[in-house]
């Protein structure tokens, strides 16, 4: 699967490496270019703007909170302009009901999907693709033939639920199909 990757600090880059381990292509971005650098050299491409990595049929953002996550979705140049109609966004950071209620409007009125899907660990957690993570969204778009392939499960345990994603900011890890 093509996947973007958005967001390289010290969870974000476990979780893209885990992705070209897996062998998807990754287009991958961080405002520290810097940051690209190792994931390039394991085979990922490095995209110069938030929108060179949303040319792909799922992008996944894993930034600090809602600030940085409405600045890349709505931003000039942002997801929700450049993900192509049908694509996927999964946001996996830990953002307010509010941000992920607007993002899955956003999203749908752009004739794309979104799954709220925060994880729940710690950077080793992530490199090593151990996180929780809980997913959210239409049911059709957390199954495991669309969300699955970008990486959703990364870690050993993700609780799915389908329905509208109400925000993310309380949710209660467990094991799979427990959250």
């Amino acid at each position: 699967m093509n996947v973007g990757f958005i967001g390289l600090g010290h969870m974000g880059a476990g979780m893209a490496a885990n992705l070209l381990r897996a062998g998807h292509e990754v287009t991958v971005y961080n405002r520290s270019p810097s940051r690209a650098r190792p994931l390039v050299e394991q085979g990922a491409r490095a995209a110069a703007r938030v929108g060179d990595a949303c040319r792909v049929d799922a992008v996944i953002t894993m930034l600090a909170d809602d600030a940085a996550v409405e600045e890349v979705v709505f931003g000039d140049d942002g997801v929700i302009g450049v993900l192509r109609e049908g694509a996927i966004h999964v946001s996996m950071s830990t953002i307010s009901v509010a941000l992920s209620e607007r993002l899955a409007t956003a999203h749908a009125d752009a004739g794309q999907r979104f799954v709220a899907a925060p994880v729940f660990g710690r950077p080793e957690a992530a490199a090593a693709a151990k996180l929780f993570i809980v997913a959210a969204g239409a049911p059709d778009d957390v199954e495991a033939e669309r969300v699955e392939p970008a990486g959703l499960p990364d870690g050993r345990n993700a609780g799915k639920r389908g329905g509208r994603p109400h925000g993310h900011r309380h949710a209660t890890p467990g094991p799979a199909g427990t959250a």
